[in-house]
């Protein structure tokens, strides 16, 4: 059975057939980083993530871009709490978001865009929509005429007279039909709008607003819209067609719908081939959410559980299936990782002491790993159903515990109960799942940090600040990191590596 996945574009589960049979360009809507990452985030990381091993188990090579929301209203209501001003803000809650990620077992994306080192691009891609007639300037602000776009709403299935008016109540005015959305905003933040989003400890809204970021364009001073951000950011890192694009169910209308008419307006070109939606996460019949406050954040949850819980966790149930946090829910996990763990490491006991044998054959432990091995392959390639994944690695700790003890008194099959810890290492791994003992993700949280440190450097060397950027490079060099300026960008190399 090859690949197939459901296409929300469709409503259809499709054969999945990328653009180039060799290579996927799989973009994600990544996090506004206003808040700690939770475990709702965690849910659409973890199955992103499974997508990305999977893809490159079947032998794909995976061009992975995840963005990060860096200026945006809430990150502005946290100026005085996490930082002195919103890019302050939005950097220390980046390096916080970096490191969840390493504990969480995650591979590294290709790139992790910021909304605030794209202006330049998303600019441009107004401009385009301007000259193409699909969008209009008004009182310095710039709106996409839905009416303009005649496949508006099929993403979402609905009709463009169902649609409400999109945007804040103060546009209204300005826009042409109440449900055209704003690509770019006149000025920067107003006090009111992040009123909502403070906390008792951030700096009262006026002042924190007066750190907001905005930059020049040629209708005048002003910040992104939302939409416009994650088409610029990822057709400049991954082409005018993406095959995947993930992001959660919530986030179909307006968000995707938008960067669906955005896009395909500008360039002419389908803007991706497969859409792919998380379901929400739920928490006391809710939907898990920072604005609700009713979350268990990343670090608490790795702290308490580990990694290996929390992925078992967040795996059992498939990506576009819903999911309840409960204490029930994650005392199953405990349980499910603990059978897996203890079979691996008995097989493992087994096969390094001298009961192993190696012309000892269990015809029987052979053929449910083998048959295991398929019902994973099987669960994977139909949609990335990662519950059915997970009950099949179960069946191979089953067959190790079936064999090891009807093998008490006996020899135990050493090429069996290999093959056995084979799979579940190799298989668990498509999982995120790691039977080496846990890890604190160190060495990768401080290959992000140095590529924070060095994405500062290239800033402030670009605003003409050579001084401070040597500054910084020295800065690196004394803790023992070698940096490189190449025609591609600087690189650096770790201590030790």
């Amino acid at each position: 059975m090859t690949l197939h996945v459901t296409n929300t574009l469709t409503g259809d589960t499709e054969p999945f057939e990328p653009q180039d049979p060799d290579d996927v360009l799989l973009y994600y809507c990544g996090l506004t980083v206003s808040d700690p990452p939770h475990l709702g985030h965690a849910r659409s990381w973890v199955h992103v993530d499974v997508m990305h091993r999977w893809l490159e188990h079947l032998g794909y090579g995976v061009r992975h871009v995840e963005n990060f929301t860096d200026v945006n209203e809430k990150i502005v209501a946290r100026v005085g709490e996490d930082g002195a001003d919103e890019a302050d803000v939005a950097e220390n809650y980046i390096e916080r978001t970096l490191a969840d990620m390493r504990s969480l077992n995650l591979l590294r994306a290709e790139v992790y865009p910021r909304v605030s080192e794209h202006v330049p691009e998303i600019v441009a891609l107004v401009e385009t929509l301007i000259e193409k007639d699909y969008a209009y300037e008004s009182n310095g602000s710039v709106y996409f005429d839905v009416t303009g776009f005649e496949e508006y709403g099929k993403l979402s299935n609905q009709a463009l007279e169902e649609i409400e008016s999109q945007g804040d109540p103060d546009e209204r005015s300005e826009k042409r039909h109440p449900a055209d959305f704003a690509l770019w905003k006149a000025d920067g933040v107003d006090a009111n709008a992040i009123e909502e989003h403070r906390h008792e400890d951030a700096a009262p809204a006026a002042e924190a607003c007066e750190t907001a970021q905005t930059w020049e364009s040629p209708w005048g001073e002003g910040r992104p819209g939302w939409h416009i951000e994650c088409s610029a950011m990822s057709t400049t890192h991954l082409g005018d067609t993406l095959d995947v694009h993930v992001g959660g169910r919530d986030l179909v209308f307006p968000h995707h719908e938008n960067e669906i008419a955005q896009s395909e307006a500008a360039t002419g070109q389908q803007f991706a081939k497969y859409w792919l939606h998380c379901e929400l996460f739920q928490m006391d019949e809710e939907k898990m959410s920072s604005s609700l406050g009713n979350f268990v954040t990343v670090a608490e949850a790795v702290d308490r559980w580990g990694t290996n819980v929390v992925r078992t966790f967040l795996t059992a149930g498939s990506y576009n299936s819903q999911q309840l946090y409960s204490d029930e829910t994650i005392a199953e996990a405990e349980e499910r990782w603990d059978r897996l763990e203890r079979a691996h490491e008995a097989a493992t006991a087994a096969i390094d002491s001298p009961n192993a044998s190696a012309k000892v054959t269990d015809d029987e432990l052979r053929e449910d790993v083998a048959d295991a091995r398929e019902a994973f392959v099987e669960a994977m390639n139909d949609d990335f159903n990662t519950r059915e994944a997970q009950s099949a690695l179960l069946e191979v700790a089953t067959a190790i515990n079936r064999h090891l003890e009807g093998s008490e008194d006996e020899r135990a099959d050493y090429r069996g109960l290999r093959r056995a810890v084979e799979t579940l290492e190799e298989l668990g791994g498509v999982l995120g799942l790691s039977f080496a003992g846990e890890t604190d993700g160190s060495a990768e949280l401080a290959g992000d940090v140095v590529e924070l440190v060095l994405g500062v450097r290239e800033r402030e060397r670009e605003a003409g600040n050579y001084e401070r950027a040597d500054e910084l490079r020295d800065e690196l060099e004394a803790l023992g990191v070698e940096v490189q300026d190449t025609d591609e960008g600087p690189s650096f190399r770790l201590p030790g590596e």
